[in-house]
């Protein structure tokens, strides 16, 4: 694992772009890493600006997007079993496991999750 690499659940994408400076000192430098279903929960926002779109588009750019490979996809088999939880969750989660970086991420119902690194964020 790269110190500067991190994996970003689609919550923390949306408290950066809205301001949050704890997070824009925090991801300084590093090498963002989304799952593709970020990238489809970004972009289909109903209510999102052509300004808003745009600054999401070039945020994913300049991103690494992990598709839904089949190893994955075993991985969120197992880990939505196990957890019971949502399938974009649990697609997240294999995806950041499978390039073996930490997510971050604000998401409470992560928390029961034992497996790979989970770094949870609380916006103030």
């Amino acid at each position: 694992m790269n110190g500067n690499n991190l994996f970003l659940d689609t919550n923390i994408i949306i408290y950066f772009l809205s301001g949050d400076n704890t997070l824009t000192d925090l991801l300084e430098g590093k090498s963002i890493f989304i799952s593709v279903i970020t990238k489809l929960e970004l972009l289909s926002f109903h209510e999102m600006s052509s300004r808003d779109q745009q600054r999401i588009e070039k945020f994913i750019s300049e991103c690494s997007v992990v598709d839904l490979n089949i190893n994955v996809q075993e991985a969120a088999i197992q880990i939505r079993k196990k957890y019971k939880l949502k399938l974009p969750d649990s697609i997240v989660v294999a995806s950041a496991q499978y390039v073996d970086l930490p997510l971050i991420s604000a998401d409470k119902s992560l928390r029961a999750i034992k497996e790979g690194s989970i770094v949870y964020y609380e916006k103030k």
